[in-house]
């Protein structure tokens, strides 16, 4: 092989592992957006507390999901801080 053929192959061997990683990146960033929020519905979500097997009532402000002042990191919209749903997770501590 020529020095001219080398340095062609090297070049598309170069181009080739670019394009790679730059691939493996847009697919990384494509599927960090698509985690989008749950429907409340999904999630049977009710914007009052549940009572819980012992008697305390369940709600989102005490749950591990809850982000101040009306959210919430799994489910969508405007949630209320005595709301509840299924994916209530109890926030340790």
């Amino acid at each position: 092989m020529t020095k001219c053929n080398e340095d062609v192959s090297t070049r598309r061997a170069v181009l080739r592992a670019g394009l790679a990683v730059v691939g493996g990146v847009a697919a990384v960033a494509g599927s960090a957006r698509a985690q989008e929020k749950i429907a409340p519905a999904m999630v049977q979500y009710q914007p009052g507390p549940k009572k819980g097997d012992d008697g305390k009532l369940l709600k989102c402000v005490d749950c591990a999901n809850w982000e101040a002042p009306n959210a919430c990191k799994i489910v969508s919209g405007v949630i209320a801080p005595e709301g509840w749903c299924i994916a209530f997770g109890p926030k340790e501590g």
